[in-house]
């Protein structure tokens, strides 16, 4: 596929007052990615946290997390029905889910096919809140996502922050890497925003951002949320000026769309100004050479 619309979300957490309210607004945002020809997509990390408020809110939050993760067999059929409907790539962002063998809680972003079959990649590193107030542990494995649209990958929010997770990703043939995320303040926003954007430059890949905005205030660690979507590309002739190809006015509840061009972005990895996936080969014999010096 030459050319791809995708669509990142600013998805809005409120309070809901059932189940169908919840569907509701999430049948309609992707309706609406279908309608203006998206082929692709994404939802923001924890974006389900507002089933919480079906709850009892003044629970533990580490058992909060745990009653979320009892809507997965109802959130995995809609969104492979949403999928199927549209006919679009569907990363439904994320959902506490519980590991049948060692009762961990993880942390798991759905990414589903326009026939409704469905994968996960689990959260590979926690930030403080999670392991230490909802006790939710990571994954150990990154998958490669090998579809029409090309190959693709996903970092869940804290995980972009890891070099070399992308670097590995565009190795293996990745050209797009999503990014699904929750943030609480602008000063982790910023942290996730600049370390995405290097991740495009540095593996000459697109880098599709979505946030959470809105509020809930009785749920601790995501009554506030302060997020901008963004597709990030390469800081090359080939692409726009700045390496923005679109992105949102921050807190405002809205969908950022797009154009990948997945022609230019393959051709960019051998005909860049240059070319720093490729010769980070070198730097990888750089490091085998590490001397210590003193002064």
């Amino acid at each position: 596929m030459e050319r791809l619309r995708v669509a990142s979300l600013q998805y809005f957490i409120r309070p809901v007052l059932s189940v169908d309210q919840f569907k509701e607004q999430v049948s309609a945002l992707v309706e609406t990615a279908a309608d203006y020809g998206c082929k692709l997509a994404l939802f923001p990390e924890y974006f389900t946290i507002q089933l919480l408020t079906l709850g009892n809110v003044r629970r533990p939050i580490k058992d909060q997390v745990r009653d979320l993760a009892g809507h997965a067999p109802m959130f995995v059929d809609f969104m492979s029905e949403l999928a199927t409907r549209h006919g679009l790539y569907l990363l439904a962002g994320t959902l506490p889910v519980i590991d049948a063998g060692t009762q961990a809680v993880h942390n798991e972003a759905f990414f589903f096919s326009p026939d409704g079959r469905h994968d996960t990649q689990g959260k590979l590193h926690m930030t403080r809140f999670e392991s230490e107030e909802w006790l939710v542990r990571p994954r150990g494995g990154l998958k490669i996502f090998s579809t029409a649209l090309g190959k693709l990958a996903v970092t869940i929010c804290y995980d972009v922050e890891f070099p070399e997770i992308a670097r590995a990703a565009a190795r293996a043939g990745a050209n797009i890497l999503l990014v699904p995320s929750c943030t609480d303040d602008r000063q982790g926003f910023l942290r996730v925003r600049y370390c995405a954007h290097a991740r495009a430059i540095e593996n000459q890949m697109y880098v599709i951002v979505s946030h959470t905005v809105g509020s809930l205030p009785m749920v601790p660690a995501v009554s506030l949320n302060y997020g901008q979507a963004s597709i990030l590309t390469p800081s090359d002739f080939a692409f726009s000026r700045d390496g923005i190809l679109a992105e949102g006015h921050p807190n405002q509840e809205m969908m950022v769309i797009g154009e990948l061009n997945m022609d230019t972005i393959a051709k960019t990895r051998t005909t860049g100004t240059v070319l720093p996936l490729d010769d980070s080969r070198h730097t990888a014999e750089i490091l085998r050479h590490i001397e210590e010096v003193t002064l």
